[in-house]
Formats: C-alpha cells, structure tokens, sequence
C-alpha cells in the first residue's frame, strides 16, 4: 500500500480518518492502479489517485441533500507494490481480514481484473454462500482473454470456480449489452440472471432493481460490483471498451439506491475509470457520485445520516 495518501484528512469528503483503525470505522476504502488486465485500451491504473485527489472538492451528501459528516472512513491506500500475482495475494488477504471484522469497504479499480482478488478475500473469509450484483456493459464470464484467464472479462468466470459461489444463481448481471462468443455458449444453457440495458430500459430501472433484489436477498452478504461502462458513453466516455445504448446517470443513481436500501451489501467496487481516455474526466465524476449514494446508505444504517427535510 502507499502510505502518501493516509494522513491526508480532506480527502474523501473530508471522512478520512488517518489515525484510526479499520476496526473503530465505518468503511474503509483503498485503491487498486492496475490495469494490465486489460483486452482493449489501457488508462484505469490512473483512477484510483485522481478520484482520491477529487474528493477534497465535494461533500459528503446524497442528491437528496442528506449530509454524513459523522461518517468515518479509513483510506487504505494504493496497492500496488509487486507483480500482479503478488498485488492479488496482498488484497485477497486484505480484503479477508476486513470482512472477517464485519468491516464495510470500498474499492476503486483500475481495471475490472482486480475485482477477482477482492471476491476471492470475501470468499476466503466467509463460510456461507455469498452474492454478487456485477453491472457493467459486458458478462466478464470469458474463461480468458488473449491467454489470459486473469483479464479483465474473466472476473465472473474466477468467481464461480470459489467455493461460495454455488452456481450461477449466485451473480446477478444488469446493464449487459455485448457478450463474448465463449460467453454466449456458457451462458445459453445456463440460468444465467442477467437483465440487458435494452431491459432496462423496455422494463424501467426500478423493476429491474426489484427483480434483482428478489434474487439476492436469500444471501446474508452480498458484493456489488459497478464498471463504469454500465454507463452510457454519453455519460462516461473516458472508459476501456465503451458500449453504445447503456444506462442513464438516473438509472444507476436509482439502481445503487434501491439495491444498497434493501440489501445487505458488505462491499463495492467502482473500476474501470480511465481518465486519459476523457478530457472532462465525466467518468470520474459519475463514479465519484455513485461513491457518495452508496456512502449515503451505510451511514444512514450507521444513524449518521442527517436528512435535510
């Protein structure tokens, strides 16, 4: 990890924490500037840092205008120390031991490769079986990628070779609206629970979120997952593979609503977020966003949420 960004107090709405434990917090957040698991275009390794430095020139409130100051979070840091395999040990331990405490984290990628290490950690430190929403453009359900079983559209496919992960009724996919050839040959005979963007849209984002709360609300636990190429381009062009046709700001900002109100969410990623890619950086500020809703919750489960009506 890199301790540079540890004791800087303003940094993520100003909850950081520098002299705490993960233990005495309510979330603890950390990054991952890795982006060799890519298949198309690079840049996501800068994600992670520039979200970070961002995050000294906002609040911490919801659209709504709810305000959590009293929320506490612990930043972490980079893991980025290493080789791949090595930066993928360190978080899988690292992301065990939080979840073994009962402890809330967030992650922020890089690219969606270093979402494997983080399941394996909840898989690792968990005895029961867990679930795991994934929104995204794309199934990420390849068994590799350009010989690569560790790529960047392989992340589902590691997920259910772990052990808590009992069968495809575990992973619940929205936003989808691209597939793979070997994806779409894994997936026709499956019960594979996906809903399209094209779903999204003929059916309405709250149905949606509905159905898939109906799903997963048998798990205790479950990990959400947010590439940012769920997005519509239009909203978040500065991303590797970007998908014409994907969801609206208002989609995702209810989807992470109504997801992290009715189920028990212990974690979440935000990847894929390549600023080189966006002069504007909109996708940095939409992941930025979705970070402060999803934050929203948990501190209102916490009773550190202060509503403004």
């Amino acid at each position: 990890m890199n301790n540079d960004y540890i004791m800087n107090t303003h940094t993520w709405f100003g909850l950081n924490t520098p002299d705490a434990d993960a233990e005495s917090v309510d979330a603890v957040i950390f990054g991952i500037p890795y982006d060799g698991g890519v298949s198309y275009r690079g840049g996501a390794s800068q994600a992670p840092d520039l979200l970070r430095a961002n995050t000294d020139h906002a609040t911490p409130c919801t659209e709504k205008l709810d305000y959590y100051s009293e929320f506490k979070v612990l930043d972490a840091g980079n893991f980025e120390k290493g080789s791949r395999d090595e930066i993928f040990a360190d978080v899988q331990q690292f992301v065990a031991d939080l979840v073994r405490k009962g402890v809330h984290f967030t992650m922020i990628g890089g690219d969606h490769s270093v979402t494997i290490p983080v399941e394996r950690g909840i898989n690792e430190a968990l005895d029961e079986p867990f679930g795991i929403i994934h929104i995204d453009a794309h199934m990420d359900l390849s068994y590799e990628l350009e010989g690569d079983p560790l790529s960047h559209g392989s992340t589902e496919q590691r997920a259910l070779e772990m052990s808590n992960i009992t069968s495809e009724e575990n992973l619940y996919f929205i936003g989808i609206r691209s597939i793979e050839p070997d994806e779409f040959e894994f997936s026709r005979d499956r019960n594979i629970q996906v809903k399209t963007s094209y779903d999204c849209y003929s059916e309405g984002i709250e149905a949606v979120a509905n159905d898939c709360i109906s799903k997963m609300k048998k798990f205790s636990k479950v990990y959400l997952t947010f590439d940012i190429d769920a997005l519509d381009p239009g909203f978040a062009a500065g991303t590797g593979t970007p998908q014409f046709g994907g969801l609206t700001a208002r989609m995702a900002m209810t989807l992470v609503q109504k997801l992290f109100s009715e189920l028990n969410i212990i974690g979440f990623d935000i990847v894929e977020i390549a600023p080189p890619l966006d002069d504007s950086l909109a996708s940095m500020y939409a992941g930025r966003k979705l970070l402060t809703e999803a934050w929203g919750i948990w501190a209102k489960e916490a009773g550190k949420l202060v509503s403004f009506k």
